[in-house]
């Protein structure tokens, strides 16, 4: 089989997405995948030269004289507005255009994958493209409206692996029990099952799924959404999917207990369950960068293609100093190589 083909995107040029590149393409390991990059080659020349004064001499980064990239032309107001540290309409609008030129050229059939720096949605929304954020713009290039945002983590002490998918993701808190219906969470469940068998080889398992209020209702009295109709819902879903063990409705706060014991070695790994379902943003990501902040990857599930990235934003506040942690970005790049391989074998 030829080597996985990954575009990988530069994000918001103001932001640490360059240097964390470049520090992991630093990384013999991934020359198993077919590398390239896509952003401004003036801004990525320049910011190359200034961190090589930044960093210490122990670090490596990777020379874009060495590197494949498919140079993205911007005007000169654009190029010329980035700032280093502060994300505005300029640097929105440069990564937003490395983005939408990475997707074509990836439904176009040139690449398998792509792995996407950060961006600030602000400074998207500052150029004037409204998307809640990247995984929306994969979604609408792609023409589907059935995709999920999953993270995924391989642990540094145990090596068992976290994956957790989100049911609604950026949404005001007050809307999520209005958007979340049967509907919703039947397609996310499907999807999540189809990734465990396409990406990951796992024809069964278990998958631990969360109730939506505090003690998952308390049997009514902390809120109706689970006696109402969450309880029926699973036990449907039970009958769809026997392979798998669906674990829930769980108590939010205690269903990561588990997976907590596993990351770090308290208790054996086969407690914990192959895969989690959270409800919304923070009832998954707070638990997940509690544990693998610096080593999860977001994949995008229900594209036609791979989409990988580091669990980490922009990080404006550090972006001239050079200290960046490239660990979540070379993982999201790794990964990528292996859900392609892997999709091509299942």
């Amino acid at each position: 089989m030829s080597k996985p083909r990954l575009i990988v995107t530069l994000g918001d040029p103001a932001g640490i997405g360059t240097e964390v590149v470049l520090k992991a393409l630093s990384d013999r390991s991934l020359a198993e995948c077919d590398l390239t990059l896509i952003g401004n080659r003036e801004l990525l020349i320049d910011r190359y030269e200034y961190l090589c004064q930044q960093v210490p001499s122990t670090v490596t980064l990777a020379n874009p004289s060495d590197l494949k990239i498919i140079d993205v032309s911007l005007p000169p107001a654009i190029r010329d507005g980035v700032t280093i540290g502060r994300g505005n309409a300029a640097s929105g609008a440069a990564s937003f255009a490395y983005l939408d030129l990475a997707i074509d050229r990836t439904l176009a059939g040139e690449f398998d994958a792509i792995v996407t720096a950060p961006i600030a949605k602000s400074a998207w929304t500052s150029a004037g493209h409204h998307f809640p954020g990247q995984t929306e713009l994969l979604a609408a290039k792609a023409k589907i409206d059935r995709f999920g945002m999953l993270f995924v983590g391989v642990s540094p002490h145990t090596g068992w692996t976290l994956r957790a998918l989100l049911a609604t993701t950026h949404l005001p808190l007050d809307r999520v029990a209005q958007t979340l219906t049967p509907e919703l969470l039947s397609l996310k469940l499907g999807l999540l099952v189809e990734c465990l068998q396409v990406d990951f080889g796992l024809e069964s398992g278990t998958i631990a799924i969360a109730g939506l209020n505090p003690h998952s209702g308390e049997g009514g009295q902390l809120g109706r959404e689970e006696v109402d109709w969450m309880d029926d819902w699973l036990d449907r879903e039970r009958e769809i999917y026997p392979q798998y063990k669906l674990l829930g409705l769980l108590p939010p706060d205690t269903m990561w207990v588990k997976p907590g014991q596993a990351w770090f070695g308290t208790q054996p790994h086969p407690q914990a369950a192959d895969a989690y379902l959270a409800l919304y943003h923070d009832q998954g990501l707070i638990p997940v960068k509690l544990m693998a902040f610096d080593r999860a990857i977001n994949t995008t599930i229900g594209l036609p293609y791979v989409r990988t990235s580091p669990d980490h934003g922009t990080a404006f506040d550090i972006a001239k100093l050079g200290i960046a942690d490239d660990r979540s970005m070379k993982a999201a790049i790794q990964l990528a190589g292996e859900l392609v391989t892997s999709r091509a074998q299942n």
